[in-house]
């Protein structure tokens, strides 16, 4: 059976697929990141990730992949194939996709994290039929993905998407990206959680046990929630007076509060928005399968470009329109959407 490998790269964990021209996952795999052990052995167990379930592909379907896709964190670039740095994994330069081609002796696609989920989102998740959306990542830092007709736009720079550094309050709280006063630094899981943390007295509290103190109408929840829901509001209605998203997708280890969340920043960006037009604002629907679909999305893209002599590509799963399989985003490796954890 045709397949593609599909494998997303966290700052704690590996989630990875076999997946089929329909977009099925035949075969679903996790194993841990291992960043402990330093960046040379994160790069091979990568690599020896891919291998293995290249050799599963073989034995269970009489063949091997036909193409890979692989998402990471960081600045990633999409031309040369690189994964130039990573924070949270402590790489730098890394010739990831010429390494797994040399292992799986197939085409690979390299992606960033937060904007490949954002392409499965929008394809097959809670953005599917939409021609314009935004997807926005609230855990720890704050990421989004820009799309468009089934595509996701990587900016002239691979820098598109980077709304957790809009700033919401000049001269506020520093952000490790030189700026005052950037969204993540207010509206994140890992921010409320800081903040919930120093409010209770309780420094193991995060952002889903401030969501239950929310619920409950505990004064010191409430005032910091709020704080969250008016800091993304506005930078959300930046982000839409800008795009003009028919639909605004909203992931992340915070949206995990479900309406604890929505109803109110519904409500914030609906008082704030004047001539704008007001998106349908959702809960993202893939939760974290998102980053693996979207890395077999990337591989099936790049099997369409590569038949097709383009670099838009044809016949993927789940839509009309195609992404060039390289969608990357450039962040400072903090934003993730794993979760409620607080360190990515």
């Amino acid at each position: 059976m045709r397949h593609v490998i599909a494998l997303d790269v966290g700052g704690t964990g590996m989630k990875a697929a076999l997946v089929g021209a329909d977009g099925t996952l035949l075969h679903e795999d996790r194993r841990a990141t291992g960043r402990e052990r330093g960046p040379d052995a994160v790069i091979a167990g990568i690599l020896g990730f891919a291998a293995d379930l290249r050799a599963h592909g073989v034995e269970r379907f009489g063949e091997p992949a036909v193409a890979a896709g692989v998402a990471v964190p960081g600045i990633v670039d999409e031309t040369r194939g690189i994964a130039a740095y990573a924070a949270n994994l402590g790489w730098r330069d890394v010739p990831l996709r010429d390494l797994l081609t040399g292992r799986l002796d197939c085409p690979v696609a390299l992606g960033h994290d937060v904007r490949t989920g954002g392409l499965a989102e929008g394809r097959v998740g809670a953005g599917r039929g939409a021609d314009r959306f935004l997807f926005v990542a609230l855990g720890t830092g704050i990421a989004g993905a820009i799309g468009v007709d089934g595509r996701v736009e990587a900016g002239a720079h691979g820098f598109a998407g980077e709304i957790g550094h809009i700033v919401v309050r000049p001269g506020g709280t520093p952000c490790p990206c030189g700026q005052h006063g950037c969204l993540e630094r207010f509206a994140s899981a890992a921010a409320v959680s800081e903040a919930w943390a120093a409010a209770c007295g309780d420094p193991e509290a995060d952002a889903a046990d401030c969501a239950k103190a929310v619920t409950s109408g505990e004064p010191n929840a409430v005032r910091i929630w709020q704080g969250a829901v008016d800091a993304l509001a506005d930078g959300l209605v930046t982000a839409l007076t800008l795009l003009d998203p028919r639909t605004l997708i909203i992931g992340g280890g915070l949206a995990e509060a479900g309406e604890t969340l929505f109803t109110p920043l519904r409500d914030a960006v609906r008082r704030r928005v004047t001539f704008q037009k007001l998106p349908t604002i959702v809960p993202a629907a893939l939760g974290d399968t998102a980053g693996c679909l979207g890395a077999g999305l990337l591989a099936w893209d790049l099997l369409g470009a590569t038949a097709n002599g383009t670099d838009d590509g044809t016949d993927t799963p789940g839509s009309t329109d195609t992404t060039d399989g390289t969608d990357t985003d450039a962040t400072d490796g903090t934003a993730t959407t794993d979760g409620m954890e607080v360190t990515p």
